[in-house]
């Protein structure tokens, strides 16, 4: 089976260098036509240039495909707007869109500013929102849509010294927990990429032999798979140097406790069988885990639910 994105038009977010660009690349080759979104920026987000935007339109024209390149700030809800807008008037719908810009302004918490971190923030959880805001009410209509977030294992385990960049990638996957259940009756799919990258981003951090196995290119399909006719949805796919595996946020089943043990000192005594790992859930909506611990009560104090 060949996955193609042939009548398909992407917008993906960051695709002047690295990731993005190879992903734009690959979406182009296998039929999509591709808006290339890069602000042209610094790795801080300092700067911009829309020679790298323009770069990657020429490669994707000179290999027989189509796309038109944009430098909307992502952090702007204006100019995404303004891209989505100029999407529409050239192509007439969005199918696809994968958020991946971003910046670091790495230091440890203790030394970063909050106006640094802020700035994070914006740029990767508000223009994840901004993008998929903009680009949602013509998906819904459409009845279709795939919608990729870029998460980090940054944000899942944490890293030191990237405690805004952390914050804002595990917040996306907030976002895309609920949007799931938003858009699934409209076709519209949603899904997280965990990347592990050898990239701007990273250049420096990582030694040259890791480097040099941690390609975009070893990524991308990961990419190509998540915005497929048939792509699962809510699900975390980790991806980097050719290995691929599955993340997910799970549960104990937990246990109740008397009244009379509900106290920090129950909890502690009975620490271990709150914690076993034996019946562990993946729970697909915050209610299931309110409807648990209901049951339990009641079933703790003897009480028939209707």
């Amino acid at each position: 089976m060949s996955i193609r994105y042939d009548g398909k038009v992407a917008i993906v977010t960051g695709a002047g260098q690295g990731l993005g660009r190879s992903h734009a690349l690959s979406l182009a080759a296998r039929g999509a036509k591709v808006v290339i979104n890069d602000l042209g920026s610094a790795t801080d987000g300092t700067g911009g240039s829309s020679e790298a935007a323009l770069a990657v339109v020429a490669e994707i024209e000179a290999a027989g495909g189509e796309a038109i390149a944009n430098g909307a700030n992502v952090a702007k809800m204006d100019e995404v707007e303004a891209m989505v807008q100029q999407t529409m008037d050239t192509w007439g719908r969005i199918d696809i869109l994968v958020n991946n810009a971003g910046i670091l302004r790495d230091k440890s918490f203790a030394k970063g500013s909050l106006d640094d971190f802020r700035l994070v923030v914006d740029v990767h959880l508000m223009g994840t929102v901004n993008c998929t805001k903009a680009c949602w009410d013509i998906m819904r209509e459409q009845e279709y849509g795939r919608v990729v977030v870029t998460t980090s294992p940054s944000g899942m385990y944490g890293n030191f010294g990237q405690c805004n960049y952390g914050s804002a990638k595990m917040a996306v996957l907030g976002l895309m927990n609920t949007l799931v259940q938003e858009g699934g009756k409209y076709n519209i799919k949603v899904n997280a990429l965990s990347p592990t990258a050898g990239t701007r981003m990273t250049e420096g951090l990582i030694p040259d032999e890791a480097f040099n196995l941690l390609t975009p290119e070893t990524v991308t399909p990961a990419v190509l798979y998540l915005v497929s006719e048939d792509a699962p949805t809510r699900t975390i796919l980790c991806a980097g140097a050719g290995g691929f595996a599955v993340t997910r946020l799970v549960e104990s089943d937990g246990m109740w406790l008397p009244p009379e043990e509900q106290t920090p000192e129950g909890i502690a005594a009975n620490w271990d069988a709150i914690s076993n790992t034996d019946n562990e859930t993946q729970p697909q909506a915050g209610f299931e885990q309110t409807f648990k611990f209901v049951s339990k009560a009641a079933a703790g104090l003897g009480i028939e639910m209707g």
